[in-house]
């Protein structure tokens, strides 16, 4: 007989995920290609076709296989928009997501992912995702922020999203993003309580519930048909619950059984005690439930056939009675007692009888066995005869004895089960429990159990375990989100130039999270940035010695070597980048610099070169190159390079920078003042930006604009012995000359060594008529700038004729 195609279909995909999961993609698209060829029109087999190829790094193939499908299938679309992303099709990826956006706009798998369950399709946030990547490489900022921000209000543990948000210089307030959603609580509450309760682990041993029928399932069967029940409201899916519990069941045939003859289902053994009565303490007036409707195949109750009808001799050929075994021997006492007490058992068991004559049964009453064979009750009725033969090999394993001897053996308080004795509690009669919930017996038996149900709903120390767990669910989330609240709310500030706020935010961090390369590159960068080279080689340094292999932010570090002009260090750091991949454009970056520091400018070159050819989109690269053309001064080739630079990236404030300086060195003073506003207006916290523009428009003749661009960069950066120079300067031009010896007073003391100060001190106190102090400064300049004697000697002997000329020696 030859196998469906349904079922080798399936195997194969089986056979695909287990491959992808296990990161064995040459294996996973081998069979991707059988599933293929089986179902040459299967949209599912042209997606994981598709979906094996971009996992082995084949971009085209797996354009080309998802192309046919993207129309109708989730997942061939986000394939062919990821591949469209690689292959600068970015339109197209685009038009392919938004074709099928109906399909896609409503799904949310967040929190239904584990150990034990995957959605292999992407949800709307991953596509919202994907579509601000698009049109973040298609340059339309606005509608890349859209997408981003859609993609966050749905999963805010979207790193890559919040990432690109940050890089298109949106207007970002983190708090409001990384907080507990009414939508997160609810799919949190809403998940199935297994996720959060150990409702899969095997009962005790003294449970009620161990005696069982089928000793192949060593998962109580009751336990399986709370978590199923529970499953049936439509949270997961429910051939995941049969494959934890070790059965194949359907929830439709669950709840039909346990919703037939009685409200809850009842273990076997508290159905006999309610057909019994159970000994003393019986309420002769407890009413036995109506008979089902139909005849069920349940067996009838151990010990209750006295006075019934005899069941039909259904005996199995391959049972035979069994020897007693040593616990039978040991409990022939109990056994006489349950002799004596036949009487009231039989006038308790008469009242429970249908019209017919009958006991009174339900399904309900059985417990469910998944994967019994359909003559079970006959085969137990030929285990249990109360004279001669016993349970099956599996249920006596679990400590049960004879029907007649387990009803009188109950009725004793027992404080433990063992194969010995009984291993049910005593129920008094009209006292019904739901099934899972322990008796109420003289000892322990009449505690409430794990996994009791009332009506599918947990009771008990279950429910207030499963309202704990899901209370620390919500701790534990509301713990990430206030983690990633920092992590974001740093790198928010970094992009924008905000360098010491995002200091504070990684300072802020718990230690094992603050020293990780990602954090600690972050903080390096953080201090590159506002020009403390010397504390930015710390935080580089430690993230080498923690991730020697990490290039993600070396280029940086290159950088801050070759400011500090460490040229050792900076050999030897290109020289490891080189051995951990050749091929990557830090690697290349950091020898370019290396070079430039030797002043090998040619070579130096060709090394950014190939960082861009490896990289197209690395902006740095295409900066630095531009920076080594305006040392060979090469003007026209050092544009070209920055502009490339801005291609990539257009919020490259160093490429504005890089432009605007080629300008100024033109004499095209229009031009670098546009491009010097563009880079301050990207990074408006850069006090070396704010001291360019202000020097241009000095140059043009806008003496007051400059002089507020150079009080903005002393407010940035207060020990900046330039941008407090220059005020200075500006301010004797202003004929503001008591503000410019308050500026110059300050500046003595921080630069005290520096000829230039005292030079412009000189010139002050010239203009101020104090002849002593000027030559005292003067002569100062004269010995710490011999090579500057004629331009001091010139002031010094105007000094009796003062004029306007304020020029410094430079």
């Amino acid at each position: 007989m030859s196998p469906s195609a349904s079922h080798i279909s399936s195997q194969l995909r089986q056979l695909i995920y287990y491959h992808l999961d296990n990161n064995l993609i040459r294996n996973a698209l081998f069979l991707a290609g059988r599933l293929h060829a089986f179902e040459p029109r299967s949209p599912e087999a042209s997606y994981l076709l598709a979906l094996c190829h971009l996992h082995s790094g084949q971009v085209k193939a797996a354009w080309e296989y998802s192309r046919s499908s993207r129309g109708t299938h989730i997942g061939c679309a986000y394939v062919f928009a990821q591949a469209c992303l690689e292959l600068g099709k970015y339109i197209e990826g685009i038009t392919a997501l938004e074709k099928i956006r109906s399909l896609w706009i409503s799904r949310n798998t967040w929190n239904k992912h584990s150990e034990t369950r995957r959605q292999h399709l992407p949800d709307a946030a991953a596509i919202f995702c994907l579509q601000g990547k698009l049109w973040h490489a298609h340059k339309d900022l606005h509608k890349a922020v859209d997408a981003y921000v859609e993609a966050l209000k749905l999963n805010p543990f979207l790193w890559d999203a919040f990432l690109g948000l940050c890089e298109t210089g949106a207007n970002i307030r983190v708090p409001n993003i990384y907080k507990l959603s009414p939508e997160m609580l609810a799919m949190i509450s809403a998940a199935p309580s297994s996720e959060y309760s150990p409702t899969f682990e095997k009962p005790p041993t003294s449970a009620p519930l161990q005696v069982q029928p089928n000793a192949n399932h060593n998962v109580d069967p009751f336990v399986s048909l709370h978590s199923r029940v529970d499953n049936s409201s439509g949270y997961g899916s429910s051939a995941l619950w049969e494959k934890l519990n070790g059965s194949s069941v359907s929830v439709s045939s669950i709840n039909a059984q346990s919703t037939e003859g009685m409200e809850t289902p009842v273990a076997q053994s508290e159905a006999d005690e309610f057909r019994m009565g159970g000994g003393s303490g019986a309420d002769p007036s407890w009413d036995p439930p109506l008979a089902p409707a139909r005849k069920t195949r349940t067996i009838q109750p151990r010990g209750l056939d006295y006075g019934a009808d005899p069941p039909p001799k259904m005996r199995a050929a391959a049972m035979k009675s069994r020897t007693r075994t040593r616990a039978d021997a040991e409990d022939s006492t109990a056994a006489q007692a349950v002799r004596e007490a036949s009487a009231p058992a039989i006038g308790i068991g008469e009242r429970k009888r249908t019209v017919s004559g009958q006991v009174a049964h339900t399904s309900g009453l059985q417990p469910p066995e998944p994967g019994a064979p359909q003559r079970r009750s006959v085969r137990l009725f030929n285990q249990i005869r109360p004279t001669t033969s016993k349970f099956s090999t599996a249920a006596g394993a679990l400590g049960s004895k004879e029907g007649r001897e387990i009803k009188k053996v109950k009725a004793p308080g027992v404080k433990s089960r063992t194969v010995s004795g009984s291993t049910m509690g005593r129920v008094v009669s009209g006292n019904r429990k739901p099934a899972g919930e322990g008796t109420e017996g003289e000892g322990k038996e009449g505690r409430v159990t794990s996994g009791s149900t009332v009506n599918g709903a947990t009771s008990g120390p279950t429910q207030k375990a499963t309202l704990t767990d899901k209370t620390k669910d919500i701790e534990s989330l509301s713990w990430i989100l206030d983690l990633f609240s920092k992590l974001a709310g740093g790198y928010s500030a970094l992009s924008s130039y905000k360098c010491q706020e995002a200091i504070q935010m990684f300072n802020s961090l718990p230690q094992s999270q603050r020293e990780t390369p990602w954090v600690l590159s972050q903080m390096g960068r953080a201090y590159y940035e506002q020009a403390m080279y010397s504390d930015s080689e710390k935080y580089f340094v430690k993230v080498k010695a923690i991730a020697p292999s990490r290039l993600d932010d070396m280029e940086v570090y290159s950088t801050v070597l070759w400011h500090l002009k460490n040229e050792v260090e900076l050999a030897y750091l290109a020289h490891e980048l080189m051995e951990v991949d050749r091929l990557s454009p830090q690697a290349w970056c950091a020898i370019g610099n290396s070079f430039s520091l030797q002043n090998d400018h040619d070579q130096a070159i060709k090394c950014f070169k190939r960082a861009t050819q490896l990289d197209p989109k690395f902006a740095y690269a295409f900066t630095l190159q531009g920076h080594e053309y305006v040392s060979n001064e090469e003007f026209d080739k050092a544009l070209d390079a920055y502009r490339h630079g801005i291609s990539a990236d257009s919020r490259h404030y160093n490429a504005w920078y890089g432009l605007a300086r080629v300008y100024e060195k033109m004499g095209k003073y229009k031009f670098a003042e546009q491009h010097y506003r563009t880079a301050s207006t990207i990074n408006p916290m850069n006090a070396v930006l704010a001291c360019c523009l202000g020097l241009i428009l000095e140059r043009v003749g806008n003496q007051r604009a400059a002089l507020q661009q150079y009080g903005r960069a002393c407010s940035l950066a207060p020990e900046s012995v330039v941008a407090r120079f220059r005020k200075a300067r500006t301010l004797m031009k202003l004929h503001e000359l008591q503000l410019a010896h308050t500026e110059l007073k300050i500046l003595k003391d921080m630069a005290p060594d520096e000829a230039n100060v005292h030079y412009l001190l000189g010139k002050l106190y010239k203009l101020l008529h104090d002849k002593a102090n000027a030559i005292k400064h003067f002569t100062t300049a004269l010995n710490l700038d011999p090579k500057a004697a004629q331009y001091i000697k010139d002031a010094m002997e105007s000094l009796e004729s003062p004029d306007d000329d304020d020029e410094d020696m430079t």
